[in-house]
């Protein structure tokens, strides 16, 4: 976070300095508010852009044997851009490379990590060990240490689910 705010300074600087050329260059006919200004614009616009390339930045460093299963896009009010350009701020991803299938009473099971990854302050990750029947579409969560399932948290799955259709697609 220490060089995202140490970035955010240098585009602020280097625009406060396009603003203080312009302003030469019009022999002080700009005015002098226009230094600031600039100075601002170009914090913002380094804000914007590293929001907007956040999710292929944190994508790029994964695995290639991961895979976006969803993502989440909401508008925030004091980002209003955000409501014209949606904005990514959390993705959910399995890694392929990790499943383990297995079979019970003529059921496909496989066992997987799901991670999910939010843009904040500090970037958030969080994981959760799943199994999911495949034929029924049951997903279902496992906690502890060893695995035991939490049964209350069982969801079936729709027949789309990009999920189900990563998971599932050699069981």
């Amino acid at each position: 976070m220490i060089w995202h705010l140490i970035a955010a300074a240098f585009a602020g600087l280097g625009a406060a300095g396009i603003g203080l050329l312009l302003r030469m260059l019009s022999r002080g006919r700009l005015p002098r508010w226009i230094v600031p200004v600039c100075a601002g614009l170009g914090m913002l616009g380094y804000q914007i852009n590293h929001e907007y390339t956040w999710f292929e930045h944190q994508r790029a460093q994964l695995p290639d044997s991961t895979r976006v299963v969803s993502t989440e896009q909401t508008p925030v009010l004091w980002r209003p851009w955000t409501y014209l350009v949606p904005l990514t701020s959390g993705f959910t991803v399995v890694d392929r490379d990790s499943l383990v299938r297995a079979r019970t009473d003529d059921q496909p099971l496989v066992e997987f990590i799901l991670y999910r990854f939010e843009m904040a302050n500090a970037d958030r990750v969080q994981h959760q060990a799943y199994v999911l029947n495949c034929s029924a579409r049951e997903l279902l969560p496992l906690a502890g240490e060893p695995r035991r399932p939490r049964t209350e948290a069982l969801r079936r799955l729709a027949a789309g689910d990009p999920l189900l259709q990563t998971v599932c697609r050699d069981a």
